[in-house]
């Protein structure tokens, strides 16, 4: 993202594209327009049938997705026949181009299938809606499917589950590419959490027991103000007023992570922001965010970024 030219991202709208997900790329990147051209495309310029049933109009064909940096696939209806008449040579032609040049490719839901037939994914992992799993483990029995994941991050592809894990999807290139605090900052424009674990579950399979969802959110939002204190679950479920058993099960229901885990990737995001907004010390950051001394600090936080806060740092803050 250096530089100033814009990150040209190219929405690709296959035959009955579901209209929610087509939207969600041009909400969230278009809210950042200094650094992201959001352009709609289709296999050529014209109308394109929506699952809804009327039609949208792309102004650009797959001309325009060879040479963007970002490629999304939203989700589309033409995924449900054995050929799906979207995912034909010439769109798997080009994702595979795009991919070649050094673009990334990104599905939200069934927009997968589509990525599915460049032989891309095979041998990596990926997601789709849970729904339709082990349809697309049937026909790409090379893809290592997940099926109980928000989204899949391999680097250069990147494939997401149902609906509103496209909005995760696009917070998380947003993340990667402009830091957490723009990510953040998007979030909020758009109402929604600021950051999403890829790895949480897609759906809960009973409905948990008590607390009800307002009492954990309440807890959620006391433990997000007191992330530099040594947190325990036992703290988390006396505030709750329930016992400790109780509420691992019932947080781990309804958010599909444990509450340590939780507590984790809370008290990253947090470091995030403040080695992007702040000048404080690496090692009062750690302290900050509860995350003990600079040695646990640096490991989890290169463990769920891959890089050290130092490197971090250098990397965002200027941004």
């Amino acid at each position: 993202m250096a530089g100033s030219s814009r990150h040209r991202v190219a929405v690709l709208a296959l035959d009955q594209v579901q209209p929610m997900e087509l939207g969600m790329p041009f909400q969230t990147f278009g809210m950042h327009e200094r650094r992201y051209e959001v352009i709609l495309c289709g296999r050529t310029a014209g109308p394109v049938e929506t699952i809804s049933g009327w039609p949208v109009v792309t102004p650009h064909g797959l001309d325009q997705v060879v040479t963007a940096d970002t490629v999304i696939v939203p989700a589309y209806g033409g995924f449900q026949q054995d050929t799906p008449p979207d995912a034909t040579d010439d769109v798997a032609d080009a994702l595979r181009e795009a991919h070649a040049r050094g673009a990334r490719i990104a599905t939200i839901c069934t927009g997968a299938f589509a990525l599915a037939t460049t032989g891309l994914l095979d041998g990596k992992r990926a997601t789709t809606h849970w729904l339709f799993t082990d349809e697309l483990a049937r026909r790409h029995p090379r893809i290592e499917v997940d099926p109980g994941v928000l989204y899949v991050d391999t680097g250069s592809l990147i494939t997401s589950a149902g609906v509103a894990s496209g909005i995760d999807l696009c917070l998380h290139l947003l993340r990667r590419d402009c830091g957490a605090a723009t990510a953040t900052a998007v979030a909020r424009g758009i109402v929604a959490a600021p950051h999403r674990d890829g790895g949480q579950a897609q759906y809960v399979t009973h409905p948990a027991a008590p607390p009800d969802r307002s009492e954990l959110s309440a807890t959620l939002e006391w433990a997000l103000h007191r992330l530099d204190a040594p947190l325990t679950v036992a703290d988390l479920a006396a505030h709750a007023a329930v016992s400790e058993r109780t509420f691992a099960r019932t947080f781990t229901a309804q958010l599909g992570v444990s509450p340590i885990r939780w507590l984790t990737a809370a008290r990253i995001s947090r470091a995030r922001e403040l080695l992007e907004t702040t000048d404080a010390s690496v090692d009062h950051i750690g302290r900050a965010c509860g995350l003990g001394t600079p040695a646990n600090f640096r490991h989890h936080f290169r463990q769920a970024t891959g890089t050290t806060p130092t490197d971090y740092r250098r990397t965002f803050s200027a941004r």
